[in-house]
């Protein structure tokens, strides 16, 4: 398996290549209450420190899952260099397409620290000349036994249009 960077995630990538990881990004109760505003879900489990600490199972408060599963936008930009400063040398664009697959292991404690570990499992060309890319996902917690997340997500490269 290759450890690669490229300048847009899936532009060059083939299957069995690893990507990342990226850099350790520390979840805050911060980060953690302004999902929950966002979101409009007030569960206390996650935005009240105190509450979760007196009530809930993991002695104190933790991300949502949501939240952490929508860090791996960022990691993967970040383990393959393809952020918002990067110059993006292949024409076209990049979608979300979705997940086939989305587990949450293990809780994200405010205050730890995750990141991403991407590997390429699939490519498919379909009949409008566009790539969908799967990637396995693994977002790890620093120090951790076990990730707090795995999952199967697929971005789709859409061509420019031609003229």
């Amino acid at each position: 398996m290759t450890h690669i960077a490229v300048t847009q995630p899936g532009a060059s990538l083939q299957p069995g290549d690893q990507l990342g990881p990226s850099e350790w990004i520390e979840v805050t109760q911060s980060m953690i209450s302004q999902f929950g505003v966002l979101t409009k879900d007030p569960d206390p489990m996650h935005i009240d420190p105190e509450w979760a600490r007196s009530n809930g199972p993991y002695g104190g408060a933790i991300a949502f899952g949501f939240l952490t599963l929508s860090l791996l936008t960022h990691m993967l930009h970040e383990a393959v260099g393809t952020g918002p400063q990067a110059e993006r040398r292949e024409p076209g664009h990049f979608l979300n397409y979705g997940f086939n697959r989305v587990r949450f292991i293990a809780p994200v404690r405010a205050g730890d620290r995750v990141r991403g570990h991407f590997q390429v499992t699939e490519k498919v060309d379909d009949d409008q000349d566009r790539c969908l890319t799967t990637f396995a996902c693994r977002i790890e917690i620093e120090g951790g036994e076990r990730p707090a997340l795995i999952a199967d997500w697929l971005s789709i490269a859409v061509p420019p249009e031609k003229d």
